[in-house]
């Protein structure tokens, strides 16, 4: 795990510690066969992620992830690493969500987070909303999803 942050812990940052330029490495993370099966039986049942047969005869050539099961593992990191758990306040959304390339059985996924945009909110003194770019990568540095983020964090000086 790299990071930026000057050593300021993960729970003590706030609003003005996640500024443009920071960035993080964070992982691996890995997926099994069964996590994949098991997501995508509950939540995203295409043939491609719980069928043998059908995989082996799609355009992937075997079993993949869900895009969404690649995304909720690169969640896992920016909750477990980056986002501050008493500062984050939520988020907007996310946007340009792109799956690249697929995730199989026994890869091992890496978090790349960079702070594109900090700005503090113009109706609510006490937060700033940043914007992050997420880049997920696979063990042969193959990235695998991109998307950007938006959160809404607390300041230090809520008094501001």
């Amino acid at each position: 795990m790299t990071s930026t942050f000057s050593d300021v812990p993960r729970d003590e940052r706030r609003y003005e510690d996640y500024q443009p330029g920071v960035a993080g490495t964070y992982g691996p993370i890995g997926v099994s066969g069964d996590e994949i099966f098991g997501f995508a039986t509950k939540f995203d049942p295409q043939p491609i992620h719980v069928d043998d047969a059908a995989a082996a005869a799609g355009p992937f050539g075997g079993i993949i992830a869900s895009g969404w099961h690649t995304a909720s593992l690169m969640m896992r990191l920016y909750v477990d690493n980056f986002i501050s758990h008493t500062a984050s306040l939520g988020g907007p959304g996310v946007d340009e969500l792109r799956w690249t390339a697929p995730v199989r059985a026994d890869d091992r996924l890496t978090l790349h987070v960079t702070v594109l945009e900090a700005r503090p909110s113009r109706s609510k003194p006490d937060r700033g909303l940043i914007r992050t770019r997420c880049e997920v990568t696979n063990q042969d540095d193959l990235v695998v999803l991109t998307c950007t983020v938006m959160n809404i964090v607390r300041r230090r000086d809520d008094t501001a």
